[in-house]
């Protein structure tokens, strides 16, 4: 059983990120939204509350730090196909797409939203 549940992220500037998320989440998967006015919730496939989210709200005050959060791609086009999304709406790629060390199939990307939020997508076999 997978136990993921959600993610509650911090951003700086809801308004200035939105595009950036609007196209990002839904090629992750997460294709249903429930935006309330402090919160803007992109839900996967599957019923609430058990289906995974990504929730996003504004505080003014928040500092992107060295936190990551990671996804899983199907194949490597996928993470060449998300690194030109992220590049496309403002987002900034800080590594890849690329083979990195970690094992012989480890293809990733690594990002940042538009207010420095990092992630990676990775596809590896082993």
């Amino acid at each position: 059983m997978n136990k993921f549940s959600h993610i509650d992220l911090r951003v700086n500037d809801l308004e200035s990120v939105m595009p950036f998320y609007e196209k990002l989440l839904p090629e992750l998967g997460f294709t249903r939204t429930y935006h309330s006015l402090n919160w803007k919730v992109f839900a996967a496939e599957g019923e609430l509350p058990s289906a995974a989210y990504f929730a996003i709200t504004e505080d003014r005050e928040h500092k992107p730090n060295s936190n990551l959060i990671g996804f899983w791609a199907n194949d490597r086009d996928e993470v060449d196909h998300i690194a030109k999304l992220v590049q496309e709406n403002g987002g900034t790629i800080n590594d890849g797409p690329r083979l990195f060390p970690i094992s012989p199939t480890y293809y990733a990307v690594y990002f940042e939203d538009p207010c420095g939020n990092k992630y990676e997508l990775v596809h590896r076999l082993n």
